[in-house]
């Protein structure tokens, strides 16, 4: 199955989850740099597959909630 990633509604759903809590929080608890996680909150691309991971898990939602529906 082939999916269609759309970063812009991808970068949406991740500023929602994260809420009031500052970005530089959730990107060092998830071992990313603040510029990768503000371009993946910007649309600006896609985060990649272990980074995928690490934010479901991060905001206690599923891979597929976040990046594929």
């Amino acid at each position: 199955m082939e999916y269609n990633l759309d970063p812009v509604e991808i970068g949406r759903k991740l500023r929602q989850f994260r809420g009031d809590v500052p970005r530089s929080v959730v990107a060092r608890k998830i071992g990313v740099a603040y510029s990768s996680l503000e371009f993946w909150e910007r649309g600006v691309r896609v985060p990649p597959d272990f980074a995928k991971i690490k934010l479901a898990k991060f905001y206690g939602r599923s891979v597929e909630e976040i990046f594929f529906t």
